[in-house]
């Protein structure tokens, strides 16, 4: 068993007191909105993971390598360039949402938008309640 060494962990720091601490307003309401929206989907409390990522619920994972470590559920952070939702998962069985949402681009479990008004917020809340329905499947 390779234990995971990474430095994203969860830990105690409040997720509220950092979405306060950011100093572009649009992006810090933004980020209170994905904050709601992720509680309401998931029923889970938000949970710093880091310095900058905001996460609700946890699974634990065995990579092919014997890697392991935990990882959220699902979260969302809000970094220089874009809003990132982090939607472990794949994107493929997404595909008829993805066409809906509006401006976005996607990486490996990523979800990248500048703001919130680029996206159908309904849409957004559908596929974020899918990912998060189908991780906590995968993870009983």
């Amino acid at each position: 068993m390779v234990k995971n060494d990474l430095k994203t962990r969860v830990n105690k720091a409040s997720a509220t007191k950092f979405l306060n601490s950011l100093t572009d307003e649009q992006r810090r309401r933004d980020c209170f909105e994905i904050l709601e929206m992720m509680k309401k989907i998931t029923k889970e409390e938000a949970k710093m993971w880091g310095t900058s990522i905001v996460g609700f619920g946890s699974y634990h994972y065995k990579g092919k390598g014997g890697r392991e470590g935990d990882w959220m559920l699902t979260g969302f952070s809000p970094r220089k360039q874009n809003l990132v939702l982090y939607l472990m998962g794949g994107f493929d069985a997404h595909a008829d949402l993805l066409k809906k949402l509006g401006k976005f681009t996607t990486g490996v479990g990523c979800l990248y938008i500048k703001k919130l008004e680029d996206v159908d917020k309904k849409i957004l809340k559908e596929l974020v309640q899918a990912c998060f329905k189908k991780m906590k499947q995968q993870y009983k």
